[in-house]
């Protein structure tokens, strides 16, 4: 991949970045699952050095994650679209939403976090790694 580009819904927030994604992780917390009103949310790790965000309207809400350190969710306040978090436990690192990627298609997942709070009903591909929780190191 040789840029990461993506938008809000309604077009008034665009991100970009030019580095290589470190991972594309689906994450099953009932954070993410509240966030994105479905079962999980797929997302690219990308570096934050170099993650450029335009356009107007962006909003942030902070709240401890599972390690009990704050994890902030940007998104867009005009149409509502969740566009990428920024997690204190994970420095320099930002989880972008994959379905507000310009091709989405072309990020496919590589391991699943949070595991223990799956819906029943989910399919893993326990072919990936695979962490109750989130990985440690």
């Amino acid at each position: 991949m040789n840029m990461i580009k993506g938008s809000c819904l309604c077009g008034g927030i665009h991100y970009s970045s030019h580095l290589n994604p470190l991972s594309t992780a689906v994450c099953h917390c009932s954070d993410c699952q509240k966030q994105t009103g479905s079962a999980f949310s797929v997302n690219l790790l990308v570096q934050a050095e170099g993650f450029l965000v335009q356009g107007a309207g962006l909003g942030c809400y902070a709240k401890a994650g599972g390690s009990g350190l704050p994890v902030r969710r940007y998104f867009c306040t005009r149409c509502g679209s969740a566009l990428y978090s920024e997690i204190t436990a994970m420095p320099g690192v930002l989880a972008v939403k994959a379905g507000t990627l310009a091709e989405p298609a072309n990020t496919p997942p590589n391991l699943h976090l949070w595991c223990a709070s799956a819906q029943p009903w989910v399919v893993i591909d326990r072919s990936l790694p695979c962490f109750e929780q989130a990985p440690t190191e």
